[in-house]
């Protein structure tokens, strides 16, 4: 186990500052390390042929999306350029422009983001198209590893409307496993008088245990964890109920039923119009979370008639049919799920456009200037729901200066806020008068990655692809060599052969395995040069027989 070389979590860093609250909560429970990087990007490091290297999140995640591509493109037989991509619906702004980032730094063409709980809908949309009759409410409950979404739509006619979504982007699997660890780590120090939670090997290998655990208490009403030689020779060995662990997790689970009538409370609908409540994620499966959501919906009968793993990536494959042009039984409406603004004086948060806006938009409004003889004007940019910009995410900010001197008010901006359907936004300012402007592009976005970045990081995963290509290469030659070796002693052993050609090949066999032990990095060629001095020392005996 290499715990600090292990990364994982990568979603719940990218787009995000390092001095976010959350990424500082994390940075405590995870082995690998995160340190700030420039313009306060969380960087992931880690050691790399013997020196240490600086990841972005970005490039973590592209090296999924290349695993993903690879596979696909084995399974197709065809090169694959176009991907659609999904992202928890309460995603930043920043956080889809670096997952776009990532799908280009994997060489991809990143044709549509769509929130996952949509793209869940869409699963399901095209599942019961049959028997879809008239207008549906149907509400997508998305519980995962990392993030939790609900999203209430509308489906009628194969149109699917997206009414309102809400969520948190912290808030899944992972954070029930924190809570057993945190639990076993308490119970380890009272019951052996040793603190492991310094220890990261200790932590990896409790928390692997927790993951299987919280699956087993899925299906059964209590478990044992076992985690042998833990900590100092301690053999860690404890019992825990389906009871304790929902007990551990209950203020989580109620957070998520609070999101529910968030959702239900936006869209203005009561939980009677609801037709059917669908459960996507794979922390769905846990029992207390299914009898929390049946119990708030008056009973109602859950709907997993999709896979709660598959269903997103079905619904994904299904809108790139549909963008692609070759789907058309479907059409997606969405929504933007945060609000977005500028700031004011007092760091007011000033809402262009509401939470659950449908998407493409494009809204005007009029700003103007708050001092006087002012001579350039700030416009930040803000997303989130709390009155002051101090408690919402920054997007960036841009300036127009040299504008006329005039008092306070005086002067007036036309402020352009435009959302694509990838629920991506652009910002442009325009002072009436003079008709000086200027704008916030996807590229000038703090945090975000420059194109020159990215054009680094696409340089570097080919040449981590080729690197790939290389271990392959030696590794398939190397095993090809052993198991030559070790099929040549096995076959030296019958009694047909001399022992004077028993000892030859032994000897020969003996030479080339101590050959292999010293030279397990040694390059593709070496090893197939040893394999033919091999073959030519006892394919002549075996032919001679």
């Amino acid at each position: 186990m290499n715990p600090t070389n292990t990364i994982f979590d990568a979603k719940r860093l990218i787009g995000r500052r390092f001095s976010d609250t959350s990424v500082q909560s994390d940075v405590k429970l995870w082995p690998f390390k995160v340190i700030p990087g420039a313009d306060d990007k969380p960087m992931i490091a880690i050691t790399y042929k013997g020196e240490e290297k600086q990841l972005a999140p970005e490039e973590v995640s592209s090296m999924v999306l290349v695993k993903m591509r690879e596979t696909a493109e084995v399974f197709l037989g065809s090169n694959i350029k176009k991907a659609v991509v999904t992202v928890p619906a309460y995603f930043t702004d920043s956080q889809r422009q670096a997952t776009k980032d990532a799908g280009a730094i994997a060489g991809l063409n990143v044709t549509r983001i769509i929130n996952e709980p949509t793209a869940a809908a869409i699963a399901y949309g095209f599942l019961q198209k049959e028997s879809i009759v008239g207008a549906k409410n149907v509400l997508v409950f998305d519980l995962g590893g990392g993030t939790f979404d609900v999203s209430l739509l509308t489906f009628e006619e194969g149109i699917i409307e997206v009414k309102t979504t809400a969520g948190i982007t912290h808030l899944g699997g992972e954070d029930f496993d924190n809570r057993m660890v945190n639990h076993f780590v308490k119970e380890f120090k009272r019951k052996f008088k040793k603190d492991i939670s310094k220890d990261q090997r200790a932590l990896r290998r409790l928390r692997t245990a927790c993951e299987r655990t919280k699956r087993i208490l899925s299906t059964t009403a209590k478990t044992t964890v076992s985690v042998d030689c833990l900590f100092e020779g301690i053999d860690f060995q404890m019992t825990l109920t389906r009871a304790r662990f929902e007990e551990l997790n209950m203020d989580l689970f109620r957070e998520c039923m609070e999101q529910v009538e968030n959702c239900l409370r936006d869209a203005k609908m009561d939980k009677s119009s609801v037709d059917d409540v669908v459960i996507v994620g794979g922390s769905t499966r846990i029992p207390k979370v299914q009898q929390m959501l049946q119990d708030f919906f008056f009973g109602k009968e859950l709907c997993k008639s999709i896979n709660q793993d598959e269903a997103v990536a079905y619904g994904a494959a299904i809108q790139a049919a549909i963008l692609d042009g070759r789907f058309h039984e479907l059409s997606l409406l969405d929504v933007t799920p945060l609000s977005l603004g500028l700031e004011t004086r007092e760091h007011d948060m000033s809402v262009v456009i509401p939470r659950n806006t449908r998407i493409p938009t494009k809204k005007e409004e009029e700003f103007v200037t708050n001092r006087d003889n002012q001579d350039s004007a700030v416009f930040s940019v803000y997303q989130g729901e709390r009155a002051l910009t101090n408690d919402n995410h920054r997007l960036g900010s841009f300036e127009i200066t040299d504008i006329p001197l005039a008092p306070r008010g005086s002067v007036k901006f036309n402020i352009c806020f435009e959302i694509d359907a990838n629920g991506i936004l652009r910002v442009s300012a325009e002072e009436r008068s003079t008709g000086l402007k200027n704008k916030i592009t996807i590229s000038d976005l703090e945090g975000r990655l420059s194109e020159e970045q990215i054009k680094k990081m696409i340089q570097e995963a080919e040449k981590y692809k080729a690197e790939d290509e290389e271990h392959k290469r030696r590794s398939q030659a190397k095993n090809a060599l052993e198991n030559y070796a070790y099929k040549m002693r096995d076959t030296f052993e019958d009694s047909r052969f001399s022992g004077v050609d028993k000892k030859k090949i032994h000897d020969s066999i003996s030479q080339v395995m101590e050959w292999l032990d010293r030279n397990q990095l040694a390059e593709p060629d070496e090893f197939e040069d040893k394999m033919e001095e091999l073959e030519s020392i006892c394919s002549p005996v075996i032919d001679n027989m």
